[in-house]
């Protein structure tokens, strides 16, 4: 999906270059992963000289976590889209279906931030590897408000393990993901989709079963 690097309303000179800056050092890192990505490369992905580049960010290290930030934040606006005008268990799809367009058309390129920073950093960056344990403890905590709000609309059985549910989602999601990169085939993608979807549903209360909602 591409960036945008125009001035937007309100941005100052500096502030513009720094987006900038992130727009395009964020696919170098999550394509090459932290250790494999040379300054060289992130001067050559931005047009910006090194200092220039410094004058933005103290270090490399400081540049990688915000680019992961940056990626993060793409990852957040999406699933907010997806979720418009929705309640309950369809928001919960929704992201489904966000995440599943994601082998075809990457919010950034390299795929998933999440997965690459949490492969890549578990033993080498624990700066990166918290970044990425934090990430994937917001979007859990995200399927945790969706069933909540469904038990609240009498969508759910109470008995759902909004834990389970996360773990199923974000696993099959990002493994399914992985495969596709792999293969170099989106049908992996499409088919974890269709069944976390298909899964879902099957949670989904029919009237007859929802609690004080028979006609008297």
């Amino acid at each position: 999906m591409a960036t945008t690097s125009g001035q937007r309303k309100g941005e100052r000179k500096g502030e513009v270059t720094r987006r900038l800056i992130l727009e395009r050092a964020a696919p170098v890192f999550n394509k090459r992963g932290y250790a494999g990505t040379s300054m060289s490369e992130i001067v050559e992905a931005t047009g910006l000289e090194k200092g220039g580049i410094y004058n933005h960010f103290g270090s490399k290290d400081e540049l990688a976590l915000e680019s992961f930030s940056y990626s993060i934040n793409l990852m957040t606006e999406a699933f907010v889209t997806a979720q418009e005008g929705k309640v309950g268990l369809d928001r919960l799809v929704g992201t489904i279906d966000a995440f599943g367009t994601w082998a075809d058309d990457p919010l950034i390129a390299g795929g998933c931030p999440i997965m690459n920073t949490a492969i890549e950093s578990d033993d080498t960056h624990p700066a990166l590897a918290a970044r990425a344990r934090d990430a994937m403890d917001s979007w859990h905590r995200l399927i945790g408000s969706i069933v909540k709000e469904a038990k609240a609309h009498d969508e759910i059985d109470p008995d759902v393990d909004p834990y389970e549910l996360a773990t199923l989602v974000t696993s099959t999601l990002e493994g399914s993901l992985m495969l596709s990169k792999l293969f170099h085939d989106p049908t992996h993608e499409r088919r974890a989709v269709a069944s976390l979807t298909t899964h879902v549903e099957s949670l989904r209360r029919k009237p007859r079963q929802r609690r004080g909602r028979t006609n008297r």
